[in-house]
Parts: structure tokens; sequence; C-alpha cells
């Protein structure tokens, strides 16, 4: 393994960047904000994650318990993420889930600028620095993330650059500082601490190793014996049983019960785009990813070995890192065609999403009409039983959920006085025979329901039905319009 060069022969600070890297910025996280709200407009957006974050920052915003409705968790006994509360403090100025949207796709694109400097610390040509941020670009994993709902763990993905920068640089309080940071957006990047811990062993910096290593114990140990157990009643995290359960028993069964086929598949897939310029000096900073790769492929999840959730995102970034490290010494071309640009973009074609756009996205077009009207018709201070991907839509409130396919159907699971459903389109988490049971039960108890041509319902409870004014004409089946 190769250490990094001596501090004293590195600039003591970032020299900016061109400014036609700061407006690429700025335009790629225009463009990703625009997807990623055109996704949610078309209802494709979903309760977990931007449902459940989006009420968390609301409560905050609104000075009320951050405790999600859906989940009945404290938003710090989720994954500890402390950095909400600055997305709470952004509500309480305009109450908008594009605060969500908008930061992360800024952070993704931005998180090119710490990029750039750490490849001309690494004494990289402009051409190659131009390489390293258009390899992280075109990530295929950044572009489903930023389309993916919201996740907050974006949010630090330049922490994470910089902090590199700020170790290979030797400023230990900075470094330090973004480690928090980092820790404070979701308890999972616990794992890429404990990856740098290693990687500065890997090159003798045993204190900076022991300082990584530390935090990383001494944050898992903080949450899991004193702030789970004190938000949750006593209990400690529940990801770490859900995930990793199918472990139990002999190793032969275990390792016989393990996903071989989808961990090889996964693997391919998260090197493609980089592996190319990978060389010697590349190991010790993939290292830094090796925890969270492990706990990607035992995880009992397979979203966790695709490209198209969150979980791989770090790792794009320590395969960008891993580039820089290989191309610092290598002559510095002034020309040629730029085979790996061409190579990356082909697998971001191949790997990224944009297509779902052509389709899959356009599925619920017929419903936007009738969801528009139904959400007219919903009280702010209303408790909305919906589907999931409604969630996000009408999830500024204390109380919203979705029917779930193991809780029993009945309106006695929660405080619900309006029901907005569509057995047609159940969503993810529900069936068509729970949403159906629902509907007749909302209906045997006399509340007043209307329907679309979709299949979407909405029903209100009696008592609520009478504080607001009659809207429209009854609807043929002579159920009253609520």
């Amino acid at each position: 393994m190769t250490s990094s060069p001596d501090a004293d022969s590195r600039p003591s600070q970032p020299r900016g960047c061109p400014p036609l890297l700061l407006a690429l910025c700025a335009g790629l996280g225009l463009l990703l904000w625009g997807v990623a709200a055109a996704r949610h407009g078309l209802l494709q957006s979903n309760a977990y994650d931007l449902g459940l974050f989006d009420q968390w920052a609301w409560l905050i915003g609104s000075g009320a318990a951050p405790i999600s409705s859906m989940e009945q968790v404290h938003v710090l006994a989720d994954h500890g993420a402390w950095m909400l509360y600055l997305a709470g403090a952004a509500y309480l100025v305009l109450p908008s889930i594009h605060w969500l949207l908008a930061s992360q796709a800024l952070a993704l694109s931005c998180t090119a600028l710490p990029v750039w400097w750490l490849a001309k610390q690494a004494g990289l040509g402009p051409r190659q620095c131009w390489l390293a941020c258009s390899l992280w670009w075109l990530q295929p994993v950044v572009f489903n993330t930023a389309l993916f709902d919201f996740h907050p763990e974006t949010w630090v993905m330049p922490a994470f650059t910089l902090a590199l920068w700020a170790e290979r640089n030797g400023r230990s309080r900075l470094w330090f500082g973004l480690l928090l940071l980092m820790l404070g957006c979701r308890d999972g990047l616990v794992l890429i601490t404990a990856g740098m811990a290693i990687d500065l062993a890997c090159r003798r910096r045993w204190w900076w190793s022991l300082a990584a290593g530390g935090l990383s114990i001494g944050w898992l140990l903080m949450l899991s014996r004193w702030l789970y157990p004190l938000l949750r009643d006593g209990d400690g995290p529940k990801a770490a049983s859900r995930m990793f359960s199918h472990l139990n028993g002999d190793p032969l069964t275990v390792l016989s019960g393990l996903d071989w086929a989808g961990g090889a598949e996964y693997l391919l897939l998260l090197c493609l785009p980089c592996i190319a310029l990978w060389r010697r000096d590349s190991l010790s900073t993939l290292l830094i990813g090796l925890p969270l790769v492990l706990v990607n492929l035992l995880s009992a999840s397979a979203s966790y070995r695709t490209l198209v959730h969150h979980y791989s995102l770090p790792l794009a970034l320590v395969a960008v890192v891993a580039c820089i490290d290989a191309l610092r010494g290598q002559p510095q071309p002034q020309r040629g065609f730029p085979w790996m640009l061409c190579w990356a973009t082909a697998c971001w074609l191949a790997l990224a999403k944009p297509w779902f756009f052509s389709g899959p996205y356009l599925t619920r077009v017929p419903q936007l009409q009738g969801v528009n009207e139904a959400r007219a018709l919903i009280q702010s201070q209303d408790a909305v039983l919906t589907t999931s991907y409604l969630v996000p839509q009408l999830s500024q409130r204390t109380n919203i959920g979705f029917p779930k396919n193991k809780q029993s159907p009945t309106h006695k699971a929660g405080p619900w006085n309006v029901l907005l459903l569509n057995p047609n389109d159940p969503g993810w988490g529900s069936s068509r025979t729970v949403q159906k049971t629902l509907l007749t039960q909302a209906r045997d108890r006399n509340w007043s329901c209307r329907n679309w041509p979709s299949g979407l319902e909405l029903c209100r409870a009696p008592a609520a039905a009478e504080q607001q004014p009659r809207r429209g004409n009854a609807p043929s089946d002579s159920r009253p319009t609520p």
C-alpha cells in the first residue's frame, strides 16, 4: 500500500475551481431537482422515505414532537440523524417538500467541487480533474439516488470528500469535525468511518486510524446503549435485527442461504464504471468501502445490492477517489480520445434510470386529476390514511399513514378520520384486499365517500364531515360528497 504524500507537499487549502465547474454543479443540481420533482409530481414518490422525512421536518418546523405517525418513532431514534433539525428550520420559514429534494440534488451535484480539490491535491492536471468530476456525475447510483425519494446521507457526500482531502492534508480538526457531520446524517455511515480507520491503518497513520475507529465504536455505543433505548422505551436498534436475522444457524446453513449470484452481480455493476482506472495505488482507498460492501452483501434485503437505491452511494465516491489515486504520478495527457469518459457514459445509460420517465413513471397519470381534487377536500388537521405513494403528497400533518398488509385492516388501528385509497393501485406494502376492506368498513359506518373513475376513493368520518361545508353535488351512487 502506498502512503499519502507528506502534508507539506500539498496546498494548505483548496485553491478554488474553474467557473465552468461551478456552473455545471449548479446546472446539474437544478436538473436533478427537476427530475426528482417530476417523479414526485407523477405520484411515484413513496411513504418510505420521502413522506417519512417530510413529516419529520414539518413536525420539527411546527414545534411539535418529531414522532412519525407511520412508525411511531422519534426522528433521532430512526438513524440518529440530528442534521434533520436543519431541515426543520427551513420548514419553519417555508414548509415545502422541495427543501428535501432540492438540497439532495445540489449536494450530489456539488460533491464534484471537493472531488476537484482532491484531484488537484493529488497533482492531477486539468484534464484529469475534469475526468474525476465527470466520473462522479456519471455514477449511476448518483442519478438513481437523486431520483429515488430523499435520504439525508446525500447531504454529506461533499463532507465525505472534503474529509478525505483534510486527512491527506493533515487537517485533523477539520477532518474529525467532518466525520461527526457525516454521522449526524445517518448511523449507517459509521461503516464508512470504520473503513477510513482500516485505510489509515494500512497506511500506518496510527493515531488517525485510532481516532476514526474510536469515533465509530463510540458512536455505535452511544446510539445503541443510550439514545435508541431512551427514545424507544428501552428497545435498541431494530434495523440490524431485520437485516441479519437470516444469519442465525450453523455456518453451512448461513453460507448456503446467502445470495451469491446477486452479490456477484452487485459487485460487478458497482465496479464497472471505474474499474478500468484502478491500480495498486487504489487498493488502500478501496478498503474504505469494505465494511459497507460486506453489510450490503450479507443483508437480507436485495435492495441493498442494487444501484437503484441509496445504500451504495458512498461506495461510488470511494470508487472515484480510487481513480484519482491511480492517476497520481501518471503522465498528464493533453489530448486524445476520452475513452474512459465514453465508457462511464455507456455505464450510466445502461444502469441509470432516466428511461423510467418513458413508461413506468407515467402509469399514474390518469389519477392526477382525481388526486388533486381529493387533496382540495382534505383539511390540514385531518388524520389521513392513504396509499403509500400519496403519503408524500399529504405528509405535512400530525397524522398520516398507509394501510399495510401486516396490520389488521380496521379503522381502530389509528386516529384516522379520512381515507384516501385506490384498491386498483394499492401501492407499496398494501393490497387490493386490505384497501377494499377499509372502504367497505367506512361505508358500513356511514362515512361520506366520493370516488373517481381511476378507482380513487375518499371517505370522511361523519363528525368531520359535519364540520366542513359541502362542496359540489353528490355522485350518482347517492353517497354524499364530503
